[in-house]
């Protein structure tokens, strides 16, 4: 089974701010266990004593806050980009699916609710094209505990059942589960991928991104793994 584990950055409903990411992190099953081991080494470098109380959370790395005001900012970036090259440097079979909405030109549906069509469309896709391949899995969408459980899980039902806007969800196992990212590196690490791209277009801030972004689901030279909805965004991101 591959596992979706996705998170958000920035807001849906902000009018400071243009851009609006939905980013998951794709892995098969047996590959969680190594990246969460990998992510816990980093998170003990700030408390050797209790690593599980560390969460590894991009805005507040970056800004400082929490208990990440303790410790100088280099070495706060420091640790965004350790933890990013964690997944930048894992199995080849680990990909990124994203969508960001460009808020102001959005016209008939809600932030969410586009980035949750485009993300979960392109990871059943990819579950498809796997299939094509010779090796059938089916998937499981995970994200963090948050405002919008309630409209995602009616929305994956729907696409599961009457379909979405390119088809019928058909090789997801269940409708997305929700977990308390405080006890998920895997939707920590979706976090940290979420906040990368979302920087990239909020602030032009390419340095996180540009760590990972091979690391977006590509076949046969096509990048099928991140969206810019509606199709044209208005800032050009660092392809190279």
């Amino acid at each position: 089974m591959y596992l979706l584990y996705c998170d958000e950055s920035g807001s849906a409903t902000d009018e400071r701010q243009t851009y609006f990411v939905l980013a998951g992190v794709c892995c098969f099953e047996r590959q969680t266990f190594w990246i969460a081991n990998e992510l816990d080494k980093i998170a003990a470098k700030f408390n050797v004593a209790d690593p599980a109380s560390i969460e590894l959370h991009g805005s507040h790395m970056h800004s400082g806050k929490g208990i990440w005001r303790a410790f100088p900012k280099e070495v706060r970036i420091a640790a965004i980009k350790e933890a990013l090259m964690v997944l930048a440097r894992s199995h080849v079979s680990n990909r990124i699916f994203a969508c960001i909405i460009d808020k102001p030109l959005l016209i008939s549906k809600g932030p969410v609710d586009a980035a949750f069509e485009q993300l979960s469309s392109r990871f059943d896709h990819y579950l498809a094209r796997l299939h094509k391949s010779g090796e059938a899995q089916r998937g499981l969408i995970i994200f963090d505990k948050s405002i919008y459980e309630t409209s995602i899980q009616s929305l994956a039902t729907d696409f599961r059942t009457a379909g979405h806007d390119w088809g019928v969800l058909r090789n997801l196992s269940e409708v997305p589960l929700f977990l308390d990212s405080k006890a998920s590196r895997l939707i920590q690490l979706a976090d940290l991928v979420a906040y990368s791209i979302f920087r990239s277009y909020e602030q032009g801030d390419h340095q996180f991104f540009a760590l990972i972004k091979k690391k977006i689901d590509t076949a046969n030279g096509k990048e099928h793994g991140l969206c810019e909805y509606p199709p044209v965004c208005s800032v050009i991101v660092l392809r190279s």
